[in-house]
């Protein structure tokens, strides 16, 4: 097979990990794919940038929060210097930006397999509760705030504990008052407004991760229960899980939205009841457990998009174990010297 050249953003392997290396991993351990990884970082000390026994070049973007036009036109000059044939985004902040310019960067040879703006929207934590009456489930109350007089407002309208989140990342869980306010100020501080209050509500945390087609139909679902989660509320271990009503839920959720690319639902599973807490627009940092026990999700979503064939099996064993680890790595200072003063590693 023709060597495939994939981008892959969210490389920075950290304690607040991206979802880029599990997805990388996929990619590069699937047997009928020939691909080069590039990998798209945000800073010179990304840990991806180093790991090069999975990341072949590296290259620095600008944030997402700069310029449209600057973003597209570093881009498209990877693209001159690499030929870089797909991108997979997986960072929730820089998304819009891809999808405003799916259709550009098609029309230089760059594939995306992502959802629509209005999909994206869907996933919104403010549109929670629309998006859960769309697929039929239920889902904690919530409160969108921006004023530390709202924020007192829903927390005595939900009742303490409340989840307190923000837009696109971080969530805390807070028991007193004062705690909603520290935790509120440290949001709006690194993410600004709005931010999230939620209803806590008991039971065991169940994630899905999948891939929609854009038809309604799916390249694989794989269901896991967390079992530990660090203080940034990151899974650290979990196993697998065959949960009928969660699956029901995942297929009910990509047949009403038509979901294109990758998605994850965050569940709480109080027996027969299940609440939706939140739709992430993209792999998980947890990608590669799905990979380890045979639905590797990143590989069929990239023969997707070019039109290759792929084995759309769902059968996986429940109660796998994952457990994730830190790793250390010895290497020469002049990559890092090169990221530095050059944006990239060649």
């Amino acid at each position: 097979m023709k060597k495939m050249c994939i981008g892959v953003t969210g490389i920075n392997a950290v304690d607040n990990p991206g979802p880029g290396i599990g997805v990388i991993r996929g990619l590069k351990e699937c047997e009928d794919l020939n691909v080069e990884i590039v990998g798209l970082a945000y800073d010179a000390m990304e840990p991806g940038i180093y790991m090069d026994w999975l990341v072949d070049k590296s290259f620095i973007l600008p944030y997402p929060s700069t310029s449209e036009e600057e973003y597209i036109s570093r881009l498209l000059y990877i693209k001159d210097r690499t030929g870089i044939d797909m991108i997979i985004p997986t960072l929730d902040a820089e998304i819009p930006l891809f999808i405003k310019s799916k259709e550009k960067l098609e029309s230089y040879g760059i594939k995306t397999f992502i959802p629509s703006q209005e999909q994206f929207n869907l996933r919104s934590k403010a549109k929670l509760e629309e998006t859960s009456s769309k697929i039929g489930i239920k889902t904690p109350k919530s409160k969108t705030v921006t004023s530390y007089d709202e924020l007192t407002k829903a927390v005595e309208e939900l009742g303490l504990p409340v989840m307190v989140k923000g837009a696109f990342y971080k969530a805390y869980r807070a028991y007193t008052h004062q705690e909603a306010v520290g935790f509120f100020r440290k949001i709006v501080a690194e993410w600004g407004y709005p931010v999230i209050v939620q209803q806590v509500v008991s039971g065991e945390e169940m994630n899905v991760v999948g891939v929609g087609d854009g038809e309604g139909g799916d390249l694989g679902l794989v269901a896991i229960k967390k079992l530990w989660i660090t203080s940034l509320g990151k899974i650290w271990t979990g196993v697998t899980v065959k949960n009928g009503k969660l699956f029901e839920l995942a297929k009910t959720f990509i047949e009403k939205t038509l979901w294109r690319g990758a998605f994850e639902l965050e569940c709480i599973v109080d027996h027969d009841d299940i609440y939706l807490i939140e739709v992430n627009p993209r792999f998980p940092a947890w990608i590669y457990f799905a990979t380890g026990v045979g639905i590797n999700l990143p590989s069929r979503m990239v023969k997707r998009a070019f039109g290759i064939d792929f084995d759309n099996s769902t059968e996986y064993e429940a109660g796998k174990l994952y457990v994730r680890y830190t790793y250390d790595i010895v290497t020469d200072l002049s990559l890092f010297q090169k990221i530095t003063m050059k944006g990239e590693s060649l």
